[in-house]
């Protein structure tokens, strides 16, 4: 008979070696995934050291916009996207099959929700068993009884959030701080319009859009950042003072609207303090650059006999006038004003501005008028200075109806086919070329329309919706749905690019600025359906595992990416798209107007948020 260690010792023998496999296992599978991921919880690390965590008096502040008492409370529905891992491989599928997959993201809602009106809930309504009533500008869709009902679209503007997430966690891993990420390289954009400085551009342009969305834990960390990093007193470096003011100073006075929070005033009257040198010019026209160490400002060596821009010092108004009516600093809005007294005072070419403005001399430069690149802008701020104004600033609105009726006149023409489109001018001749700069103009002729009734009012709209079915056309004759940087109109093509330089779209907001525009005064459901045809080209051809990059040729059936995800892609294009899938007590557009980076800024007399400095303060010394 066999001892009993006998039977055991195979058993034990066994058992050993399992658990050295296990084990062996174990190890390599902890080095990979170290390896793998050392990179992450380094850059992880970083982002924790620059993020703090608020005190309670700090949460207290932070009142998210679903909590404002006119906006909508409505939470959106967990999803759970379908088919991420093909989706971020390099995706294959068709149109087709995307839209059939996102049908499934989001749980068919109830279509109801709470709304406030006046400071009121009202009821929860069913908007499928009620007609309903728009109104022009905002509030909440009531019904013909005064009933509010929801116009939110949850499964679609669910997966614009989703976006919105990919986009700002892959910039927060691989570029935190810099100021955008190539989502190829999966690095840090140095070659940005703002170089490689830690200026953060990308968080200061966004944050406001995932203050929108609700995304208040990404929103925290944007804050904080902003809180122990952002400054330009060290930053030798020349930036463009129109880039800066409507993408930072325009940010920060966005977020101070919303929030109260004095650290964003306090940043935004900084941030304007570093660009004040660029003003002194014996015009009082701006330079377009200035080193926000040294002072020093001057011209492009390419614009023009060394002229400022009209896009770029026309640009201004909406963010140094609300300036100083926060900070009570009369300063910021004398600067500007001096520039419309210049533009409203000199003489016009057959009632047009040229693009190009000698600072030194006063004197018109190259006889070059457009509606998109180096004009654009320009034009939106005659209109929205006025709204800003509470539609008190008559010479805002006068001077925006003279030039809008001389660029109908003179540069808005009609193709053989039927299409609505603003050629560039350049000594009275007619390119017939529209830049995708100028498609945001059919949002801009639709807002003056419906802000005041006049003889021009019907012609404005006709041209707002001619436009922007122009610049959806521009979208849809391409393979991939998205649309040129710019398009042309001649015997052989229309609304489409033929130059190679002109074929490239780099995630571009300004179709969708118009699509929401449009929805918000009209309610026709077609802007909303080309919304949503540009989000499902957006996730075929722009996503990335790591980001959303632009396309060098969207005539490409499978076009190369251009590794750069803008700021003003999470700034302006992902907010107006989640804002077309919105109810318009949303930002509505009788409280609020967008600059032109897309930060709303409130209207006075319309807007509890404007929060005007009580009491005025003498100029300051600053040059």
């Amino acid at each position: 008979m066999c001892p009993k260690t006998s039977k055991t010792t195979p058993l034990l023998l066994i058992g050993g070696i399992v658990f050295v496999i296990i084990l062996v296992a174990i190890t390599g599978v902890t080095l990979i995934n170290n390896i793998n991921l050392s990179n992450i919880i380094r850059l992880n690390e970083k982002v924790a050291s620059d993020s703090v965590s608020a005190t309670d008096n700090q949460i207290k502040e932070l009142n998210y916009v679903n909590n404002h008492p006119k906006n909508l409370l409505a939470k959106l529905p967990s999803a759970t996207p379908a088919n991420n891992e093909a989706n971020e491989a390099g995706d294959s599928r068709s149109l087709e099959q995307i839209r059939h997959e996102m049908s499934s993201v989001v749980p068919e809602p109830k279509l109801s929700a709470v709304i406030w009106r006046d400071g009121q809930k009202s009821q929860f309504l069913d908007p499928m068993k009620s007609p309903t009533l728009a109104l022009p500008l905002g509030g909440a869709t009531v019904t013909p009884g005064g009933e509010a009902v929801s116009l939110i679209d949850y499964e679609k503007r669910a997966q614009i959030v989703k976006m919105m997430e990919h986009a700002w966690h892959n910039y927060k891993l691989y570029a935190w701080g810099k100021n955008e990420l190539r989502p190829l390289s999966q690095r840090p954009h140095s070659g940005s319009i703002f170089g490689s400085y830690d200026l953060g551009a990308t968080i200061v342009d966004g944050l406001d859009t995932l203050y929108i969305m609700g995304l208040e834990k990404e929103y925290k960390e944007g804050r904080d950042w902003i809180e122990r990093r952002f400054s330009l007193d060290n930053i030798s470096a020349e930036l463009s003072v129109f880039e800066t003011n409507i993408r930072f100073v325009g940010g920060m006075l966005t977020l101070y609207a919303f929030t109260g929070d004095p650290l964003y005033k306090e940043k935004a009257q900084h941030i304007a303090d570093k660009l004040l040198p660029a003003f002194q010019t014996p015009t009082g026209i701006p330079y377009a650059l200035v080193n926000t160490k040294t002072g020093m400002a001057k011209n492009y060596g390419w614009a023009s006999g060394g002229s400022s821009i009209l896009s770029e010092f026309g640009t201004l108004h909406l963010e140094f006038a609300y300036l100083s009516d926060i900070t009570g600093n009369p300063l910021y809005r004398e600067r500007v004003q001096t520039i419309r007294q210049v533009l409203k005072e000199i003489e016009k070419p057959k009632g047009l501005y040229p693009n190009f403005l000698n600072p030194k001399t006063g004197k018109w430069g190259q006889q070059h008028m457009s509606l998109g690149a180096l004009g654009d802008s320009y034009y939106e701020y005659l209109l929205k200075a006025w709204l800003q104004s509470g539609q008190t600033d008559e010479e805002a609105r006068e001077m925006y109806d003279e030039a809008m009726l001389a660029i109908m006149d003179k540069m808005v023409r009609t193709s053989p086919n039927g299409l609505t489109y603003v050629s560039d001018l350049k000594f009275d001749r007619l390119e017939h070329k529209m830049d995708h700069l100028a498609c945001f103009s059919g949002g801009l002729f639709a807002l003056g329309a419906a802000t005041r009734q006049n003889q021009h009012t019907d012609k404005y709209m006709e041209v707002g919706k001619g436009i922007t079915n122009t610049c959806h056309e521009s979208y849809i004759r391409a393979p991939t749905q998205l649309g040129p940087e710019a398009f042309r109109f001649s015997d052989a093509a229309e609304a489409r690019a033929l130059r190679s330089q002109e074929k490239y779209y780099i995630l571009r907001p300004e179709t969708f600025e118009s699509y929401f525009v449009l929805w918000r005064l009209t309610h026709d459901q077609k802007y909303r359906d080309w919304g949503w045809e540009a989000v499902l080209a957006l996730e075929k051809h722009c996503r990335t595992p790591h980001g959303y990059c632009g396309l060098r040729n969207v005539y490409q059936q499978e076009p190369q990416k251009d590794d750069v995800q803008q700021s003003f892609f999470l700034a302006e294009t992902l907010k107006y798209l989640y804002l077309l899938f919105s109810d318009d007590s949303v930002l509505p557009l009788d409280e609020w107007v967008f600059n032109t980076e897309a930060h709303p800024l409130p209207i006075k007399g319309a807007n509890i948020y404007y929060r005007k400095a009580p009491v005025p303060l003498p100029a300051s010394n600053a040059s």
